[in-house]
C-alpha cells in the first residue's frame, strides 16, 4: 500500500537525514572527511545490542549512555590524529590527508568489531509490534525511529540557530580565516563540531539498530550514503541534508516497493547525478563564483 511504503521511507529517510546531518558538520565546520564515519555509526549500534541484551537497558536510556560515549570518541580522536593534520595541512591538502587518516581508522574499528562481534548480521527485538494509521499496519519500532530522528535533527537545527556556540559554529563554516577576528577559537570549534559528529553518528546507529539488522562491515554503506546525502543537499547545510535525506529514502523505499529492488541502488545516483549536474553546490547550497 503507498501509504506504508511512505511511512517506511519517511523512517528511512529521516534516519539517513539524521546520520548526514553528522557528517555534514564535520566536513562543513572542521574540513575534515571522514571516511570512518560509518564505522562509528556501526559501533554505536552495537553498543545499543549489548546494553538492551546484555544489561536489559533499554535504547532509549542506552542513548543517553552512546551519545556522550560518541562525542568523547570524537573529542579524543581529533585531538590524538586530526589535529595534528589540521595544523600542517590547509586547503585541498587537508581533505587529502584526512580521507587517508580516517580510511585507516575505518578498518581499525571494522577490524575490532568483527574480532568481537563476527561478521553475522544482528538484531534485537525492541517495539516490534504494529500500530495502525489509516488502516496500514506500521512496525512500532519504526516510528519510533522516525520520532527520535525528528527531535535529535530539529534539537541540532535549534541549537546551531539559536544559541552562541551554534552562532561560532555556524561562523567557522562560512568564514574559517575570519573567524579569529571577532575572537572565536577554530580549532576548538572544529574539535567540537568533530565531536558532535560522533555524536549524531552513535545516535544514528542506535536509531538504526532499533529496526534494521546490522553487520560489523556495514559501515562503509552508511558512509557512502551520508556523503550522497551531504552533497545532495550542500556541504554544511543541516535543512540540505534532512531534505535530502528524506527524498533519498522515499526513493529507495518507492523504487523497491513498486519497481524493483535490485534498482534501488540506480535510482539513488541517478537522481545523485541529475542534482550534480542541476545544481552542482547541491539543493541549499550556494553556488561560487
Amino acid at each position: 500500500m503507498l501509504l506504508s511504503a511512505v511511512i517506511a521511507g519517511l523512517v528511512l529517510g529521516g534516519t539517513y537525514a539524521l546520520v548526514a546531518m553528522g557528517l555534514t558538520i564535520q566536513y562543513g565546520i572542521s574540513r575534515i572527511m571522514n571516511l570512518a564515519y560509518g564505522e562509528t555509526i556501526i559501533a554505536g549500534a552495537f553498543a545499543a545490542y549489548l546494553l538492551h541484551t546484555g544489561l536489559g537497558i533499554n535504547p532509549i536510556i542506552g542513548l543517553m549512555i552512546v551519545a556522550p560515549a560518541g562525542f568523547a570518541f570524537g573529542w579524543m580522536i581529533y585531538g590524538i590524529m586530526l589535529r595534528r593534520l589540521v595544523r600542517r595541512s590547509k586547503g585541498a591538502a587537508l581533505e587529502v590527508d584526512s580521507i587517508l587518516a580516517t580510511f585507516g581508522l575505518l578498518f581499525v574499528i571494522q577490524g575490532i568489531l568483527l574480532v568481537c562481534f563476527g561478521g553475522n548480521y544482528i538484531s534485537y527485538s525492541f517495539m516490534n509490534y504494529g500500530i495502525d494509521i489509516l488502516g496500514t499496519n506500521v512496525a512500532a519500532n519504526r516510528l519510533f525511529a522516525l520520532m527520535l530522528a525528528v527531535v535529535l535533527g530539529g534539537g541540532l537545527y535549534l541549537f546551531l540557530t539559536f544559541t552562541r556556540w551554534g552562532t561560532a559554529l555556524r561562523a567557522v563554516a562560512v568564514a574559517p580565516a575570519s573567524a579569529p577576528l571577532v575572537g572565536i577559537d577554530g580549532d576548538r570549534a572544529a574539535r567540537f563540531a568533530f565531536a558532535l559528529g560522533g555524536t549524531l553518528a552513535a545516535c544514528g546507529g542506535v536509531v538504526i539498530s532499533m529496526y534494521q539488522t546490522f553487520t560489523a562491515s556495514s559501515g562503509v554503506i552508511f558512509t557512502m550514503k551520508a556523503l550522497i546525502v551531504v552533497i545532495m543537499g550542500g556541504v554544511g547545510n543541516i535543512a540540505g541534508a534532512l531534505s535530502a535525506g528524506l527524498i533519498l529514502g522515499l526513493v529507495e523505499t518507492l523504487v523497491a516497493t513498486y519497481v524493483s529492488p535490485g534498482l534501488t541502488l540506480a535510482s539513488v545516483y541517478i537522481i545523485f547525478l541529475a542534482i550534480l549536474l542541476w545544481r552542482p553546490s547541491g539543493l541549499f547550497g550556494r553556488a561560487r563564483r
